[in-house]
């Protein structure tokens, strides 16, 4: 091939690796970062809580839906369309396992995201059966937001409550009586696990009310703390779990059955009149209008067999690895000048720079091949109108990290602190 047109690939960063292959550049390094071997070795991700990158596994499994079953799955007669449907039905048991629950009491729906799973949730439960919608200050926009419409449209009360400086939700019992409390798993500024999330839920159904969780970060993070968890939703995102863009709603049976759907479709229905229809029986229905992302399902499916089986290059498990190098992290960036810490160790990390905008110091970053995230992190009402804080930036750690990208951003780090 002439070397004029020869392909080329960007980095992370926009760096050009002429004459590259685009599926792979020739001089990536794979040691220590198992199944992601098509990584530049000069590349440091650090933006996990926002997505996670995808292990070839999961790159594998799209590719093949696309080459070798391509076919629209539901109601189908032919090959390729039963074994999609096969495959989904899997994913969804899958998806059922990794949170400790079963076929039994819950039900899987795929959706857009995390925040589309939760909107349609809220904007869905039946009318005049709660008195109340409930969450907490440090709420993700995902949940901030749609409480605030949800409740709006119902015409009912919301409140925020606090926490406390242990992540502990501060509500009593009358607060929660039919009520629909909303509440994240693992904050999205600092990576804190809600401790008493158990208890919550417990005290919540004691008085009437429904728990849906906002798991998007404990997904991804602390999966150990949703597995058999008593909530009424768990809803997350494939793409902060090493999968595909897509959203998934674990929920009960009983409360997908109640629900009143605000979007209806095609793959929803048993029958249509001219003036009416009526619902599937299949509870994750409720949730699902119209074609689904089946190459996205699909790939899910491998990334949760891929997390299955993971260990790192010294042999850690997923949540040894995320720990010890945010904890390595954490110290590395507490050690230095005019920069202040915002929480405590954990694989997600968000510090404030005394003497540089944030957004400032994450382009800096950007530069030398560092990418974080900066900004309110969709935590407006926490950091900035209750915290007062400006621009943070966050350093979050994931599967493919290794203990190089660490010592990088710390050397890169200190000679930004120390040049301020």
């Amino acid at each position: 091939m002439d070397a004029a047109r020869r392909p080329t690939r960007r980095g992370l960063f926009g760096r050009r690796a002429e004459g590259a292959p685009v599926t792979r550049v020739a001089e990536a390094r794979s040691a220590g970062r198992p199944g992601f071997d098509y990584l530049d070795s000069d590349e440091v991700y650090l933006d996990s809580a926002c997505q996670t990158l995808r292990p070839q596994p999961v790159i594998d499994a799209v590719q093949d839906y696309y080459l070798h079953l391509y076919a629209c799955g539901g109601r189908v007669r032919y090959d390729a369309g039963r074994r999609v449907d096969a495959e989904v039905a899997r994913v969804r048991e899958r998806a059922l396992a990794a949170v400790g629950v079963t076929s039994r009491h819950y039900s899987c729906a795929f959706t857009l995201n995390t925040t589309y799973g939760l909107n349609l949730l809220l904007s869905a439960l039946p009318a005049g059966r709660f008195a109340r919608i409930v969450t907490t200050v440090t709420e993700h926009n995902a949940v901030f937001l749609s409480t605030i419409a949800a409740a709006r449209r119902a015409g009912i009360p919301r409140i925020v409550v606090e926490r406390d400086d242990d992540a502990r939700v501060l509500v009593d019992a009358e607060t929660m009586r039919d009520a629909v409390v909303v509440v994240s798993a693992m904050d999205n500024v600092i990576g804190a696990v809600t401790p008493d999330l158990r208890e919550l839920i417990t005290s919540v159904h004691r008085v009437g009310g429904i728990v849906i969780v906002d798991a998007a970060q404990a997904a991804g993070h602390a999966l150990e703390s949703l597995r058999g968890l008593d909530a009424d939703a768990i809803c997350f995102s494939a793409h902060k779990m090493y999968g595909p863009s897509l959203g998934v709603v674990v929920a009960t049976r009983e409360l997908l059955l109640s629900l009143e759907p605000v979007m209806v479709g095609g793959g929803q229905v048993s029958a249509v009149t001219a003036d009416d229809f009526a619902l599937l029986p299949d509870p994750h229905t409720r949730l699902e209008p119209g074609l689904q992302a089946w190459a996205e399902i699909i790939g899910f499916g491998a990334a949760l067999e891929w997390l299955g089986d993971f260990r790192s290059g010294a042999g850690e498990t997923l949540a040894a690895h995320e720990a010890r190098l945010g904890a390595r992290l954490h110290a590395g960036l507490a050690a230095l000048p005019r920069l202040q810490m915002i929480g405590d160790a954990s694989p997600v990390i968000s510090v404030l720079p005394e003497r540089v905008d944030g957004h400032r110091l994450a382009a800096f970053l950007a530069r030398a091949g560092i990418a974080v995230r900066s900004g309110a992190f969709c935590a407006h009402y926490w950091i900035l109108e209750r915290r007062g804080l400006g621009p943070l930036v966050r350093f979050s750690v994931g599967a493919h990290n290794t203990d190089a990208d660490i010592d990088r951003t710390l050397e890169v780090m200190t000679a930004m602190m120390k040049g301020l």
